[in-house]
């Protein structure tokens, strides 16, 4: 999103950081130097242009630029007042995964991903900060907000309830660099910005072509990956610049059940990485129209195709049903599948007007989301009419969209009253939100539904929107010299859920080059998605049945549920900028967020009780189920369910060492210490608690007590060779799990404290610059394959799952290696 002024005014919005080579992020103020910019195209009488995407600092350095917690234009990463990490692509790239989400996790300590996935939530690339729920971190394109997901993650688990950004849906080869605001920002951004902000900045270049190709596998030999990367920018008459980029993407199962109980085999496939295959695209654009005026605009597109397994279906189980016992002679597994698009388009204004800076914009974004059951039967259509189909298209449909418009002012003013400059901001946005859930193909819903996963009923399908009005203002000055501070207050009117407001106060003073303070106090709220209001499901397995049912529905209220409210949040955070010695960088930043009303699954009921919650909202039951155990049956719904405090610590280093005729290293360290704990539950409306013990293990020691990323990277004196080598340590979480064997076998009462051990895993690789255009890199990730600990057979549904994966710490595919080529013309 950059613009051009004429020659008076900098260009300062929407900027990039310079190709660094560090393998961890730039933080905060200590910001390393970065290669020399590139040379801009051929400029013309007084216009510098809107193409080029590099700045030159005006202070005569090369540092990057920041446009993510600051309404400021030409604020420097080393002078921010909130602690933010900037990533660029080739750190991306360096990192050897083909995805955006992977590379991400393994280059930031306060960003973490789920250990793996079951059912639909294997299928949605979900990241979050500091222990929070996703729907806490607010994801931008361009500092415009991005649409969210239609999937939502209805799996247990610290992910539950979680519809965000899917950020692998947008091609990694069109980001530029990547801001994350470690802080809360809900008066700047609006809803969601709790735990922090994650700002993607695409490329703009009108020059250039880029090419990568990234092709690896796991150390079990599967979980073969492949991704194809390609950009390329182009000069519009001096005046304007497209770019267009797109990825390839596929990844193979990797499969690390146990074995089946019933069996002795492996023939049950539950605990794996899906397989899938990704095309995106994205264009990105802007035209001068004056010298004072452009118009830009952006588009992608991305498909996914995508496959996970259930639980592996006996061959005993097709006795009454011949026909189907003919084709599944050795028994079946359900496979999920996932055909979804997603698309978004932005289009605007902005320039200069009176010493304003202004920027009008619209963007309209939707996810669709068709899901298929695959290799399964549907007993109820055998009995009707002896039909055996094995595959049921369209069982399930989910579309979510999102339309912004939003008007944005900004302008540094000074006053002969006061001293320093006075940088003021504010605007306005309307957004609109749809939500629709599908009515499944009659197959899939025929009886109690295609096995494993059912088609959705028409009592469970719907459309529901609303409408959300914004406005906000911010204010930035300096109180002395080596002082700033930073003011923002925003409303928001939601027609379903109220209103909420929102204020931020941020500040910093330097005491010298080399060290300073900063602080900020904010309230922030995460209003509950659409999803989160209305959604509802059954998952299905051989001897076990759970419900997911919407808050308002006649179950839910019969039961004790009540209209949800948002979450509202109030963080405090403090910390220093210091250069102990010359080019030693630190940041320590600690922070502590109280989120009040947290959004998650409740009122868990079981059994009898829970049959009838699901017949009263019309779920098609298996037969035998109104007599299953209570820990066979049950059902929840998303409500209000707890408080609680997060307090962490992050700290970040970076050191350069030079070593002549013998090359140099840079060295980096990277720590996020974080701790939540329940502070209050809620009930429902009958007084019985929301949560369960293994819902509260879900907030609070799910995700890592710690996360530690040290290392260096070695560059020969001529950039010839490169060698880096990383440490990831990901600290202990703890679970209660059911059992499903021994006396206490489904119990709903008695659960196991499970503690999955720290664990350290090494990340290395070497490259070679052939020339000044092609480079090779060959390396691995978690290289001695450190897996997560595993599950006591006892608390293993049918013995598959031996690792547990409702989690947010180590993956469970083991070692990755791979061979990355690249291309830059």
């Amino acid at each position: 999103m950059s613009v051009r002024f004429s020659s008076r005014h900098i260009v300062l919005l929407g900027t990039t950081l310079l190709g660094s080579s560090l393998a961890m992020p730039v933080t905060g103020l200590c910001a390393a130097p970065t290669a020399k910019a590139e040379t801009p195209h051929k400029k013309t009488k007084n216009r510098t242009s809107v193409s080029s995407n590099r700045i030159r600092d005006v202070s005569g350095g090369n540092e990057s630029v920041i446009v993510t917690g600051t309404r400021e234009f030409g604020k420097k990463a080393r002078d921010s007042i909130s602690p933010i990490d900037v990533v660029s692509n080739r750190q991306l790239a360096a990192t050897g995964q083909p995805t955006l989400r992977d590379a991400l996790s393994l280059l930031l300590p306060s960003l973490t991903v789920p250990t793996a996935g079951f059912d639909a939530g294997a299928l949605t690339d979900t990241i979050a900060l500091r222990g929070l729920n996703p729907n806490e971190t607010l994801v931008l394109v361009d500092g415009k907000r991005r649409h969210t997901t239609a999937n939502i993650y209805a799996d247990p688990g610290p992910s539950q309830g979680a519809t965000p950004v899917d950020i692998d849906m947008l091609p990694m080869s069109m980001i530029d660099h990547i801001e994350v605001l470690r802080d809360g920002a809900s008066a700047q951004y609006g809803s969601d910005a709790i735990a922090g902000v994650v700002n993607i900045i695409t490329k703009k270049q009108d020059h250039g072509l880029s090419m990568r190709s990234n092709t690896g596998i796991t150390s079990d030999g599967d979980g073969f990956q492949q991704g194809v990367y390609l950009d390329g920018g182009f000069n519009l008459n001096n005046r304007g610049y497209v770019h267009i980029g797109g990825d390839f993407v596929h990844q193979d199962h990797a499969f690390r059940s146990g074995k089946d109980s019933r069996t002795n085999t492996y023939a049950n496939q539950l605990l794996s990485t899906p397989e899938q295959t990704r095309e995106s695209v994205a264009v990105t654009a802007g035209y001068d129209l004056t010298e004072n005026v452009q118009a830009y605009a952006s588009a992608t597109y991305a498909h996914r195709h995508a496959e996970s397994y259930q639980n592996y279906r006996l061959p005993t189980t097709l006795t009454a049903y011949p026909g189907y016992a003919a084709k599944y002679p050795y028994g079946y597994s359900p496979i999920m599948g996932l055909e979804e698009n997603d698309y978004e388009l932005t289009a605007g204004f902005k320039g200069m007007l009176a010493g304003w800076h202004w920027d009008l914009s619209t963007v309209y974004g939707r996810d669709f989301d068709r899901f298929d059951a695959l290799s399964t039967i549907n007993s109820a259509v055998y009995k009707a009419d002896g039909r055996t189909p094995t595959n049921f298209y369209n069982a399930q449909g989910y579309n979510n969209s999102q339309w912004t418009s939003s008007f944005d002012l900004s302008r540094k003013l000074n006053f002969s009253f006061w001293p320093h400059s006075i940088n003021i901001a504010g605007g306005a946005a309307y957004r609109y939100e749809s939500y629709s859930i599908g009515t499944g193909s009659a197959d899939s819903t025929a009886g109690s539904g295609s096995d494993g996963i059912p088609g959705t009923t028409k009592y469970n399908a719907g459309n529901w929107s609303r409408d959300v009005a914004s406005g906000y203002i911010d204010i930035a000055t300096h109180l002395m010299k080596n002082w700033q501070v930073d003011l923002a207050g925003r409303i928001e009117h939601y027609t379903d859920v109220g209103n909420a407001k929102t204020g931020k106060i941020s500040t910093r003073y330097d005491f010298s080059p080399r060290f300073a303070v900063r602080g900020t106090f904010s309230s922030g709220f995460h209003a509950p998605t659409l999803a989160q209001q209305h959604y509802s499901a059954l998952a299905v397995s051989p001897t076990a049945a759970r419900g997911l049912i919407a808050a308002n529905s006649p179950g839910a209220l019969a039961n004790g549920a009540s209209q949800m409210k948002p979450e509202q949040a109030t963080s405090v955070e403090g910390g220093i900028v210091v250069e102990p010695i010359r080019k030693l960088h630190v940041t320590v930043d600690a922070y502590q967020i109280d989120l009040r009303d947290r959004i998650q699954p409740g009122g868990n009921i079981y059994g009898a009780q829970a049959y009838k919650a699901l017949q009263a909202n019309n779920f098609p039951l298996p037969d035998g189920s109104q007599n299953w155990s209570a820990g066979q049956l049950s059902t929840y719904w998303f409500a209000n369910v707890a408080n609680t405090r997060t307090q962490g610590l992050d700290i970040n280093a970076t050191y350069p060492s030079e070593f002549g005729r013998f090359g140099h290293v840079d060295w980096d360290v990277a720590i996020n210490l974080n701790r939540t704990r329940l502070r209050h539950q809620g009930t429902s409306t009958t007084g019985a608690a929301l949560l369960s013990v293994p819902y509260v293990a879900y907030l609070t020691t799910a995700y890592p007590r710690s996360k530690i990323i040290f290392g260096g990277r070695w560059h020969s004196p001529n950039n010839t060779w490169a060698v880096s080598i990383h440490e990831i340590r990901y600290g202990q979480t703890t679970s209660n799990l059911t059992y499903y064997t021994g006396p206490n076998a489904f119990s709903t009462t008695n659960y196991r404290e499970f503690q999955n051990a720290p664990k350290w895993t090494t990340n290395a690789s070497v490259t070679y610059n052939i020339n000044t255009r092609w480079s090779a890199t060959i390396g691995g990730n978690n290289i001695f394959a450190a897996y997560p600990s595993a599950v006591p057979k006892e608390n293993r549904y049918l013995g598959a799952p031996k690792y547990y994966m409702s989690t947010n710490q180590l993956g469970i595919t083991g070692g990755y290696y791979y061979l990355d080529v690249s291309a830059r013309f």
